[in-house]
């Protein structure tokens, strides 16, 4: 991808073993805040992004692929000096992550795969879906926009919480205002709708044995977007993968 601004947050100390922090479609760094301190605590030299055309990152100028992300967390990792590292993707993050590991097995020493996308997300393509999604982009931009606005009044309301995040979490009531308000302001960014077409376009399955390094998969067993039979299949094709399913857990 060509040079266009990127937003990295780099925690712990810089001389530990590095541990890449991948969010998905609609995400934001912010996914991983409670992930990011404990790692760093731990001594590890944490790394989170937000992906082009997410969070504060600016849209790239190429059309958003997957090969095209794996291609910009590459160069990320070689400006950062990281010359190999855990990646820690969930859902098209778990994707892109994947991605990296078959192109670039150097610079994936383990790889973590949270409810990744690329197995259904790939069976269930529709174009009739998407290009209705993308005729009311700008309408669902206003929406979003709205939302987040008073994101801050929706996060410290139980009942509302759970109306909003019901669909990627089995209990958001139980999160805290602060931190439901972090992950229902990552929504309306420009690259939602390219990223959904790319998630949707490009096969995975078939190079999945070309992963070299341990995997660990983790699911939840009540992910209502990326099931977790999903898991399964990675397990299975991944020569060097075991999985941890969590129950009372969405995506």
């Amino acid at each position: 991808m060509a040079e266009r601004w990127v937003n990295v947050i780099e925690l712990g100390p810089p001389d530990g073993t590095p541990v890449v922090f991948v969010h998905g479609l609609g995400g934001r760094w912010q996914n991983w805040l409670e992930n990011l301190p404990a790692m760093a605590a731990t001594g590890y030299r944490t790394i989170a992004v937000d992906l082009p055309g997410f969070g504060e990152s600016e849209m790239p100028v190429e059309k958003i692929s997957i090969p095209g992300y794996g291609r910009w967390l590459e160069a990320l990792l070689d400006a950062l000096d990281v010359r190999a590292a855990a990646l820690v993707g969930n859902s098209m993050g778990g994707f892109i992550s994947a991605e990296v590991a078959i192109v670039a097995p150097p610079l994936v020493e383990r790889l973590v795969l949270v409810s990744a996308a690329g197995i259904s997300s790939a069976d269930e393509r529709n174009e009739r879906l998407l290009g209705a999604l993308e005729r009311v982009q700008a309408v669902s931009a206003f929406i979003g926009g709205a939302i987040v606005a008073r994101g801050a009044w929706l996060a410290g309301r139980p009942r509302l919480r759970r109306a909003a995040m019901w669909f990627v979490a089995s209990h958001p009531e139980r999160l805290s205002a602060p931190m439901a308000y972090e992950q229902i302001a990552g929504i309306g960014t420009p690259g939602f709708l390219p990223a959904l077409d790319a998630v949707t376009d490009y096969p995975l399955r078939d190079r999945l044995p070309e992963i070299g390094c341990p995997t660990l998969l983790v699911w939840g067993r009540d992910d209502r977007i990326v099931p977790v039979r999903d898991a399964d299949v990675f397990e299975e094709l991944i020569p060097d993968a075991r999985k941890v399913i969590w129950d009372d857990t969405g995506h």
